[in-house]
């Protein structure tokens, strides 16, 4: 039997999981999840076994109802907290759920269950959101369940993938834990570059832009380059590194990149003008994964526009790893 028992929360596709697993090897079994999004649900399943059933909606199920568990991986909803959104943090409204309240679910089951270990990620916004008040009630909130609290901003670039990317780390301990050597990791891989995650053979022409769409790029660039602003498409260096990968929109023209190896130029999705013939292409959906540090051997079969989504969604799990290494050894130390 594993060592630890583990909750994956808000599991989307299992990013977090998948570094844990990284880092704990056989010590760790994931013996509850949640994650109420359908599609992610489907790439959760097509790579983790277990568990069996993979619950819904978070705020219906009552912490009595979860199995008992000595780590808590919480990767609750970012979009309260993201630089890209309204910030409305604690007050944001979504469909009648409130994003920015699940992480009270998160400290509701962990009051119930009282794991050694509370794991969670989220964006860099969250940590001066409401000039630092809604950071500063997440840690006093794990505080007053009787935890010690370690956090840290971290980028993705520095943990073996060309892609800049902050987030927010937090690692609490149960005050009965000696958590007093933890750090989090601030490097662990010497860097690497675009040209490391690109796909080895020439990919379909579906991921290279039109002729009117990437006419309509400049025109948007050219404009906001008259008014000062930076906002536009960019074509990164196959020597450099990627933007952070978001969820959809014309973030995705951020990351774009000159690719000259398709000379195949006849459309195989339905395109309102011709193949560029720049060789100027979106990343992929395998790409993308690449720079979140997900295996090739992660299944990926659903539509593009789902896997763009879960993969901007996602955490770097290289990152999760290093982090999980960490928290490993101070819960080994405590002969746990």
């Amino acid at each position: 039997m594993a060592r630890y028992r583990a909750v994956d929360l808000f599991a989307g596709i299992g990013g977090i999981r998948l570094g844990f697993e990284e880092a704990f090897g056989t010590d760790i079994e994931t013996v509850f999840a949640s994650e109420w999004d359908r599609y992610a649900l489907r790439t959760y399943k097509a790579n983790f076994r277990t568990p069996r059933e993979i619950a819904g909606d978070i705020t219906a199920i009552p912490e009595k109802d979860i199995p008992p568990f000595d780590i808590c991986l919480a990767g609750f909803p970012c979009q309260a907290f993201s630089l890209a959104g309204f910030r409305k943090g604690f007050k944001d409204n979504f469909k009648g759920l409130c994003r920015g309240t699940l992480f009270m679910d998160v400290a509701r089951i962990c009051e119930y269950h009282s794991p050694k270990v509370i794991f969670c990620e989220n964006v860099k916004g969250l940590h001066f959101h409401d000039h630092g008040r809604t950071f500063k009630i997440i840690t006093e909130t794990f505080k007053e369940l009787g935890y010690t609290v370690h956090w840290k901003l971290l980028n993705s670039k520095n943990f073996g993938v060309p892609q800049n990317r902050e987030r927010v780390y937090i690692a609490a301990f149960r005050n009965d834990i000696d958590s007093s050597g933890f750090e989090f990791p601030e490097y662990t891989r010497k860097g690497k570059v675009l040209r490391d995650i690109i796909e080895e053979v020439p990919v379909d022409t579906r991921y290279y832009l039109s002729v009117n769409y990437l006419e309509t790029l400049r025109k948007h660039k050219a404009r906001h380059r008259e008014k000062g602003n930076g906002f536009g498409y960019e074509i990164i260096s196959w020597d450099g590194v990627a933007h952070a990968i978001v969820c959809g929109g014309m973030g995705r023209e951020r990351n774009l990149i000159y690719d000259p190896r398709q000379t195949s130029f006849v459309p195989t999705s339905p395109i309102r003008s011709a193949v560029n013939r720049e060789g100027i292409r979106r990343l992929t959906p395998r790409e993308c994964a690449r720079l979140q540090a997900f295996p090739d051997d992660f299944v990926l079969n659903l539509a593009d526009g789902h896997l763009y989504r879960q993969l901007g969604n996602s955490v770097t799990v290289s990152v999760i790893a290093a982090a999980a290494e960490k928290i490993k050894e101070v819960l080994d130390k405590n002969r746990f």
